[in-house]
């Protein structure tokens, strides 16, 4: 359901623009500083998480559900809708969540091990209770499809930094105004904002793996390199089935190959400069891309 992941989005990314826990702020982590600082980090970022779960649960509640009857908890099955876009949706937001949590947790202090299952936690926390909040409204209902897709952007996190101690594969998204927003501006956005986190039609979602890491450094590729992956829909106007009511649209699945930049591994001595490239990782940079579909395949000198 697009309503399911733009409350996923907007949970994840008011969590990531707190002071305590953005990427930004994990880039100025002092490695010398006093126990006392890590704990007086570790209580900012227990409050901080805290008043921004319950504040997002409450604003959410607000806007999406305070209009709709209450029900008994409840399932929808929507794993069939929008060629599953949705769900890979909520593995990139849930994904995104869990590494931005990791990074505060890191600049609070606790220990690589503490900051990934802290990090999984909170990732799990924050997803299922939007579950559980859609469960219990007669417009919508709590998806299974949604949780499993939680748990393998969650799981992805956690295994790699298990595993490596790094993502070197790391889930992310790009966008590009399709042309069907205007048909539908109430599902798909009627401004640029909605349209980031409505327009399924215009969003690619990436897995982007890094060259350098693969190889050991036993090359000379630029560290900052990365292959890319990416999945996306086009003639898409409604769930399961388009709207009866607007002209014939093919239906179609779209696989990307491009390349992408990892700009946390740019070298820069500039504190603005790793601001910036931490805030922005989680997007996928406009480079070359090979476009494949059931009608064949075409070259993008350009893809955003």
């Amino acid at each position: 359901m697009i309503s399911t992941i733009v409350k996923s989005f907007l949970v994840c990314f008011a969590f990531i623009a707190t002071p305590s826990s953005a990427n930004s702020i994990a880039a100025f982590n002092d490695s010398i500083a006093s126990s006392e600082t890590f704990r007086n980090r570790k209580l900012t970022l227990g409050i901080g998480s805290g008043v921004v779960y319950l504040g997002a649960i409450i604003t959410l509640d607000q806007l999406w559900y305070a209009d709709y009857d209450r029900s008994s908890f409840h399932f929808f099955n929507d794993n069939s809708q929008w060629l599953q876009m949705d769900k890979v949706g909520h593995s990139v937001t849930a994904y995104q969540f869990a590494q931005n949590a990791n990074n505060a947790c890191l600049w609070a202090g606790y220990s690589d091990k503490q900051s990934r299952n802290i990090a999984a936690g909170y990732g799990l926390l924050f997803q299922s209770t939007i579950e559980l909040l859609d469960g219990f409204s007669s417009e919508w209902g709590a998806s299974t499809g949604d949780v499993y897709a939680n748990m393998i952007g969650i799981g992805s996190f956690w295994i790699q930094d298990r595993v490596w101690n790094e993502q070197r594969i790391q889930l992310k998204y790009s966008h590009m105004k399709s042309p069907y927003a205007d048909l539908r501006p109430n599902t798909f956005g009627g401004n640029f904002n909605e349209r980031l986190l409505k327009d399924y039609n215009g969003q690619t979602y990436w897995l982007s793996g890094n060259i350098h890491s693969f190889t050991n450094g036993k090359n000379k590729i630029p560290k900052w390199l990365n292959i890319a992956a990416g999945y996306g829909i086009d003639g898409v106007t409604g769930g399961e089935y388009n709207v009866a009511n607007l002209p014939f649209f093919n239906r179609r699945r779209q696989y990307y190959l491009g390349l992408d930049m990892d700009l946390t591994k740019i070298k820069t001595k500039s504190k603005v400069m790793k601001i910036i490239f931490n805030t922005f990782s989680f997007i996928k940079f406009p480079s070359p891309a090979l476009e494949m579909t059931k009608d064949g395949s075409k070259f993008h000198w350009l893809y955003f």
